[in-house]
């Protein structure tokens, strides 16, 4: 029986498929607009920023088993009367210019509408827009479109979602957008939108709940008439760089789950959004006072910026009782000071902190070690007074530690091997008080992994995905938040917004490390910056320096180094930055590729160097310096300054007259000779005090 029913059942299906009075086939004159708009395309796998981007119309053809159309990747069907109703083509590396006469306007039963993600030549949305009556959804971000919005998409009553994000539409937003009644998200950010708009435009329209009008060039006015009754129907609102003054909207709001209001005026003391709220940015205004121990009632959280503001007093210690939500902690730029909090539990998912350029003081808490998914912290400018926090050596997931311009001092120890920092790419010591020698052994690991697979096109970011549930439907939001770093690179101190994942930086200037420069520098090929200026390191710069083929800036000025300039450093070819001045170093200076591009300033301050670009010429410099093997207070030491009294003695001799006169020779032949000779003499004294 079961072998029956089987083939029965398979019958069945056949004739399900093979029947067109129970499946249509996509309409002739549809399948013909889908193949004329693919046609008014190119392909171009460059023109998505979307790395998985897939050219779906790549696949539709009307030859073959696939000439349904309903069957084509990216389009959807009505199982009931054969017409197209979806069309998704986000992220399928189109490129070309959308006109009037597009024939995506033929297709009139589309309901949902996603081009997304590739890029039109800065073509404006035709006005024909308004003949898609049905459409539900439209998705137009990141789609290099322009000019303004057009009127006639205010025809399109049944929207309930419109996306135009990081395109370059300029203009006003047209006012009769309030009578799309059905709208529930309305999405411009990133554009060239001008103009003054009313906010209790927007706040009263009946179904809108997701509202980010950001980073455009619009004023918003606030009418204090505006009714407060349909504010808590809001999830979501996004209003960096749109007005100032005090903050204008009441809060809590019972439903909101994103808020941003950065790079605004705001004034006053910080606004805390309801324990719903899942990201909440408000960095770049001018809020001061202190942080209430209220926002720690907002145990969902995963976003926290409060960066770039005047908040002062101490941090409310309920910070570290966050869920295990949390994601991002910023608090960078403000006036806090006092301890950070003591007790960081096991189990959180803390990715990003930054307590950076305060007034933070004390020791740090070692239960900072609890945090396992941490990949960036930044304590720097502070006034943290501690030992080198080792244990955050066992973090497996760090890659960024800043704790400079503090306090910090004594020796750099690794008690174990158990510390080892696996994944550590930057550390920045710089500014602090640091001793012993250089504690190159934090990055052993360099030595034994793969970084050729890395792509430059990755960042040190945090991925947080928000799921809004919004009735017999969820609104699922992403945001990617970069880490920024500032660090002294190439002699300038930099700020950058983001931090490829390949970046391998060592800062360590500043601080009273001696000793050598380990040859086991040469290990770290990966290093691309390189900078222990201002300590007090000797003896000679390693050979093995010309090992790191990656390196661009080097900076091992103001120490006691002496010797030659290794000729491997040529071998550097992105050597952008070099810098050995004010040390001891004597000889020629190394010539040929990046060297020929340093200016005086990277030599300056060594009085035994000579050749290009110092003046001093070495055809006659090298008989008159002594070798640098040869210590200056040798008996047997052959240097001019030796020599030229020798003559004197003799002189004195011969006469007092006879030795003046052959002393007077010998400095009227080499004028620069004396200057030069007391000089070298000084700086060694100043070098061993």
């Amino acid at each position: 029986m079961r072998v029956l029913f089987l083939v029965s059942l398979s019958q069945l299906i056949v004739l399900t498929h093979s029947s067109p009075s129970i499946q249509s086939l996509c309409h002739d004159d549809e399948s013909s607009a889908l193949l004329q708009f693919k046609n008014s395309f190119s392909i171009k796998r460059s023109e998505s920023s979307d790395p998985l981007a897939c050219p779906k119309v790549a696949s539709w053809t009307l030859e073959g088993q696939n000439s349904d159309c309903c069957a084509w990747d990216g389009v959807i069907c009505d199982e009931d009367t054969g017409h197209v109703i979806e069309l998704d083509l986000s992220s399928c590396n189109l490129y070309g210019s959308i006109n009037s006469n597009s024939s995506l306007f033929h297709l009139v039963h589309l309901q949902r509408l996603n081009l997304a993600f590739n890029n039109f030549n800065y073509s404006q949305i035709p006005s024909q827009v308004g003949n898609l009556s049905r459409l539900t959804y439209l998705n137009l971000s990141s789609s290099m479109l322009s000019g303004e919005i057009p009127v006639t998409l205010m025809n399109l009553t049944k929207l309930t979602f419109l996306g135009l994000s990081s395109n370059n539409f300029q203009g006003p937003i047209p006012s009769s957008i309030v009578h799309l009644y059905n709208l529930e998200v309305l999405d411009v950010y990133n554009n060239n939108l001008n103009g003054t708009m009313e906010l209790c435009m927007f706040l009263n329209m009946k179904s809108l709940g997701m509202l980010d009008l950001s980073h455009n060039e619009l004023s918003l006015l606030i009418d204090e008439t505006c009714t407060n009754a349909t504010l808590p129907k809001f999830y979501g609102l996004d209003l960096a760089a749109c007005f100032d003054g005090q903050v204008p909207i009441p809060l809590p709001w019972t439903n909101l789950a994103i808020l941003d209001l950065s790079s605004n005026q705001l004034e006053g003391s910080l606004p805390i959004p309801p324990s719903s709220t899942l990201r909440y940015n408000i960095p770049n205004n001018k809020l001061s006072g202190r942080i209430s121990q209220w926002i720690c009632n907002m145990t969902s959280i995963q976003m926290l910026d409060l960066s770039n503001n005047s908040l002062s007093g101490s941090l409310p210690q309920c910070l570290n009782k966050f869920g295990d939500s949390l994601l991002v902690l910023n608090l960078q730029k403000n006036k806090l000071e006092g301890s950070i909090p003591q007790t960081w539990a096991k189990g959180t998912q803390l990715r990003m902190i930054n307590f950076s350029e305060n007034k933070f003081q004390n020791r740090l808490p070692t239960s900072l070690a609890n945090l396992m998914m941490l990949e960036a912290i930044d304590l720097g400018v502070n006034q943290f007074n501690d030992s080198f926090p080792y244990w955050f050596g066992n973090l497996p997931n760090l890659m960024v530690l800043c704790i400079r311009s503090n306090k910090f001092n004594g020796p750099i120890v690794i008690p174990n091997a158990e510390y080892k920092f696996p994944n550590l790419r930057v550390l920045d010591l710089s500014n602090n008080s640091f001793s012993g020698k250089l504690p190159l052994e934090i990055f052993q690991n360099w030595k034994y992994r793969d970084f050729e697979n890395e792509s430059p096109l990755t960042y040190i970011h945090v991925k947080a995905n928000f799921t809004i549930p919004k009735g017999s439907w969820n609104y699922h939001l992403s945001y990617d938040y970069n880490y920024s770093m500032a660090i002294t690179n190439k002699g300038m101190n930099m700020v950058y917004q983001r931090v490829q994942e390949l970046f391998r930086g060592i800062d360590m200037s500043s601080n009273r490390f001696e000793r050598e420069i380990p040859e086991s520098i040469g290990d770290l090929k990966v290093l691309h910056l390189f900078n222990v200026s201002n300590n007090f390191l000797s003896s000679n710069i390693p050979f093995s320096l010309g090992n790191l083929a990656g390196l661009e800036s080097l900076d091992i000025s103001l120490n006691r180094l002496s010797g030659e300039i290794p000729q491997q450093l040529t071998q550097l070819n992105f050597l952008q930055y070099f810098n050995v001045s004010y040390n001891n170093l004597t000889g020629h200076i190394p010539s040929g590729q990046q060297f020929n591009t340093f200016q005086n300033n990277s030599f300056e301050g060594n009085s035994g160097l000579c050749g290009s670009p110092l003046t001093n010429n070495c055809n006659n410099f090298d008989t008159l310096l002594p070798p640098a093997s040869i210590s200056e207070n040798s008996e047997d030491s052959d240097s001019p300054f030796e020599f030229g009294w020798k003559i004197v003695v003799i002189g004195y001799g011969f006469g007092t007259v006879v030795g003046v006169i052959i002393g007077h020779v010998v400095i009227a032949r080499n004028p620069d000779w004396l200057r030069k000779t007391f000089g070298m003499k000084q700086l060694g004294r100043r070098h061993r005090n």
